[in-house]
């Protein structure tokens, strides 16, 4: 199930000008629904696996030779269960999940501005880049078949062209480029090695904004490659899965804002057949807001 969750959306406006000195908490849950695969190179023919997930991530917004960055760290807590159609196979499992750090800037149309520089900013055109790091702390024993954690690294380089158009901007689309890499999981099942090549993917969100405090998004995310060698042999997994999906952001006043998320995979060729929602509270705080 941890290939489930690579498949989900980089947030629609992620790459936004932000307020230096601000700083976020986000708590959210999210439940998914798979039944093609427990992960990538174990396709379970007749399976159906629900996960229950909360996490906590804290965000920290700066400045650096005027260029605004942020840092990201989360933080999951999950319930997994599943089962195989016709037969007495089924399981369960409680637990952290990986926890995840990203480090983030905008290279381009982004400039560091306080609070009140904002308020009167024109938004433009925007170039990011971010690089999201997975590290191997959720639960994990080699000898079970559901696991939240993956017992291996990830590293999701990723660069974000945002613009905003259409009349008083209410328009905006967002298109990121992004790659997956993992790094070996020695003790996959026991003792054998997986190891698993890139899995890019293109991905574009298309938002409009209704008001001041709400925006609406529509998204897609295209994903490919990935196959998985199990013990030196290629599984001829290699995947191509396009995910849709939307998002709405409602601001509740400066300080806290909520998401809702829905998606649906529409091709899922060696990859999950899953849909999954998702609902975020964020309360932000810092440098001049009050």
């Amino acid at each position: 199930m941890p290939d489930c969750l690579y498949a989900q959306f980089t947030q629609a406006h992620n790459y936004d000008n932000t307020p230096v000195g601000t700083n976020q908490i986000e708590v959210a849950y999210a439940y998914a629904h798979a039944n093609a695969s427990v992960d990538t190179s174990l396709i379970v023919t007749g399976a159906k696996f629900d996960l229950h997930q909360g996490s906590i991530t804290y965000t920290r917004y700066f400045a650096l030779f005027d260029h605004q960055l942020w840092v990201q760290g989360t933080v999951p807590f999950a319930g997994l269960t599943g089962s195989v159609s016709g037969t007495k196979i089924q399981g369960s499992v409680i637990g952290t999940g990986d926890s995840s750090y990203t480090i983030s800037a905008l290279l381009k149309g982004g400039p560091a501005l306080s609070l009140a520089q904002l308020s009167n900013y024109k938004p433009r055109t925007i170039v990011g880049m971010s690089l999201a790091i997975s590290a191997p702390t959720g639960t994990y024993s080699p000898d079970k078949l559901l696991n939240l954690g993956s017992d291996r690294w990830s590293f999701k380089p990723e660069i974000a062209i945002s613009r905003p158009f259409g009349p008083d901007q209410k328009w905006q689309c967002d298109l990121y480029g992004q790659a997956y890499f993992f790094t070996d999981n020695t003790s996959y099942r026991g003792r054998q090695i997986l190891r698993q090549d890139p899995l890019p993917g293109i991905e574009e969100h298309l938002s409009y904004s209704f008001t001041d405090n709400l925006w609406v998004s529509l998204d897609g995310l295209y994903s490919f490659r990935g196959e998985t060698v199990l013990n030196g042999t290629k599984q001829n997994d290699s995947q191509s899965n396009f995910i849709l999906g939307s998002e709405a952001n409602l601001s509740l006043g400066s300080r806290n804002s909520l998401v809702l998320q829905f998606s649906r995979a529409i091709i899922h060729q060696n990859g999950p057949d899953s849909t999954g929602v998702a609902v975020k509270y964020t309360y932000t705080w810092g440098r001049d807001y009050k």
